[in-house]
């Protein structure tokens, strides 16, 4: 983490914007991030539960029954679609909350929309620790996915909005390490929680309510972003609110772009329209094939039923539960690795290192697991421990790229007019992908057996030619200066971002009167953001 004093960059015509990493920018958004804990508590607990011979007996006695007696199918012992529809059903319902989300946070803030994300937390932990029957538990997993949907819309805009350019990209990423130590968490309290019969299932699903309450408190206190402030016609507010988290009153140049940018964005009646005009095209196929390639990683089929997976592989409980501990723990600190990179490296660079590292380890696990794995029996004990090193090598390169950066990247990239609807197509999307993920992968897993390494392996390959030819580099480039020093400038997307697709009718030509110095920063009308 860079030391306290750093300034930002130098933006276009020798302004400085002064920025100091302040202990207070760095508390906000840790408070802010818990959102992310959250989230991967409830990616996390899920695998471990539906491992457990309480819960399945339960809910899914159909599941328990297969799983008890001998199946000449190991890999097929978990193919059940209630039983993925348990998983799955939190992504749906955050997929719907997140069009939701996205007003919230246009019309009252990123603050308020956090709030109603804990609030989700909340009521959804208590749904299912208190669950009688399965359509108990969905509800509590649908309320879940709600709080997951307005937290994806908010935290990652609050986070890239708070901090200052210089160290942008390794604040936002405290939100994707929250998620990574939320499963972690819960992968050791699934281990706990598995020798705690009947009810030890009740306890894992209940104890989400430690991070739900840290967001929701944190959320009462956090100071709202002067992005929204001076968005939403709070001018004086957002002034105040830049100097304290930049840790210094010569905030002015800063401020008179945010205002600059807030006077165009005000000029955008319909934010969803805009975003399929021509000229936010890049950010737009860039949310959409990040979000997609990120779950096409096989990251979070590996992360929802890490001990299922484990068990089908021939691991007995315990070992299956410990070997899940094991992955998540690196999960952890390979995100730590991407906080001190991200800014120092860049975000390319990270994505293609990681493609190779994944698309070897997928491999190699396929070719072990056709030779090692037969039906009716265990893997031998090596290929065991072998499958384990490289499941674990596959998530440290996922956790210090495609992670954080997947979330990071659509963030930073699109203009304040379009921000909270192209964060909402990046959470839509991400959900929508992950709902499809989390329901078919064990169907998948039953029919593909090793092929689904190979899978996963070959779209890691597809992804990886698609960040070398066209994601351009982001690094260090302050948030409202991405159109001139980064779209204008790259071989493909300068296409969609001439003269003439920055001029918009509709929008009153807001690009064009930006260039020419032309309009006041203030006179813009609040009830057409």
């Amino acid at each position: 983490m860079p030391a306290a004093g750093f300034a930002a960059p130098v933006a276009p015509g020798g302004v400085e914007f002064e920025a100091r990493i302040t202990p207070y920018v760095i508390i906000t958004c840790i408070m802010a991030a818990s959102g992310g804990l959250m989230f991967g508590y409830d990616v996390g607990i899920s695998g471990g539960v539906t491992s457990m011979d309480d819960f399945l007996e339960k809910f899914f006695p159909a599941v328990y029954r297969n799983k008890k007696r001998a199946v000449e199918n190991a890999y097929c012992k978990y193919d059940n679609q209630g039983l993925q529809l348990f998983t799955s059903s939190l992504y749906l319902a955050g997929l719907v909350a997140t069009f939701f989300a996205s007003y919230t946070t246009r019309r009252f803030g990123r603050r308020p929309t956090m709030l109603i994300a804990g609030i989700f937390f909340l009521a959804g932990v208590v749904f299912n620790a208190a669950a009688q029957d399965l359509p108990m538990l969905i509800v509590g997993r649908l309320l879940l996915g709600c709080g997951v949907g307005f937290a994806n819309q908010a935290v990652p805009l609050f986070l890239s909005e708070i901090a200052p350019t210089r160290i942008r990209g390794g604040l936002n990423i405290l939100f994707q390490l929250n998620i990574t130590i939320g499963i972690l968490f819960a992968n050791l309290v699934n281990y706990g929680t598995s020798k705690i019969t009947p009810w030890g299932w009740r306890l894992s699903l209940g104890l989400a309510g430690i991070p739900a309450v840290l967001l929701t408190a944190g959320s009462i206190f956090l100071v709202e972003t002067p992005n929204s402030l001076i968005e939403r016609g709070y001018l004086e507010d957002g002034k105040h609110v830049l100097k304290k988290i930049r840790g210094t009153n010569n905030v002015d140049a800063e401020f008179n772009e945010l205002v600059e940018a807030s006077r165009i964005a005000a000029t955008v009646k319909h934010p969803f329209r805009n975003l399929m005009k021509r000229r936010n095209r890049p950010q737009l196929v860039i949310t959409f094939a990040l979000q997609i390639f990120q779950q096409l990683t096989g990251i979070n089929a590996i992360m929802f039923y890490a001990p299922v997976l484990f068990q089908t592989l021939g691991f007995k409980n315990d070992a299956s539960l410990y070997s899940a501990v094991i992955t998540g723990a690196v999960n952890v600190l390979s995100t730590v690795i991407s906080i001190y990179a991200v800014d120092k490296v860049g975000r390319r660079a990270l994505l293609l290192e990681a493609g190779v590292q994944m698309f070897v380890a997928q491999v190699i696990i396929a070719i072990l697991l056709a030779t090692g794995l037969k039906d009716g029996s265990d893997l031998p004990h090596g290929t065991a421990i072998v499958i384990v090193l490289l499941i674990c090598v596959f998530v440290s390169s996922f956790a210090w790229s495609w992670g954080p950066l997947g979330w990071l990247i659509p963030s930073e990239t699109f203009p304040l007019e379009t921000r909270s609807a192209g964060q909402s197509v990046t959470v839509c999307v991400n959900l929508l992908f992950t709902f499809v993920i989390a329901q078919a992968f064990l169907s998948m897993l039953c029919h593909f057996k090793y092929g689904i390494f190979l899978f996963f392996a070959s779209w890691v390959l597809v992804m990886s030619v698609f960040v070398l030819f066209f994601l351009p580099e982001t690094k260090n480039i302050p948030i409202e200066e991405m159109m001139d020093r980064v779209w204008k400038k790259h071989w493909l997307w300068k296409r969609f971002v001439t003269d003439a697709d920055l001029m918009d009718d509709d929008d009153e030509d807001v690009y064009s009167k930006k260039e020419n110095g032309k309009g006041d920063a203030k006179a813009y009308d609040n009830s057409q953001l």
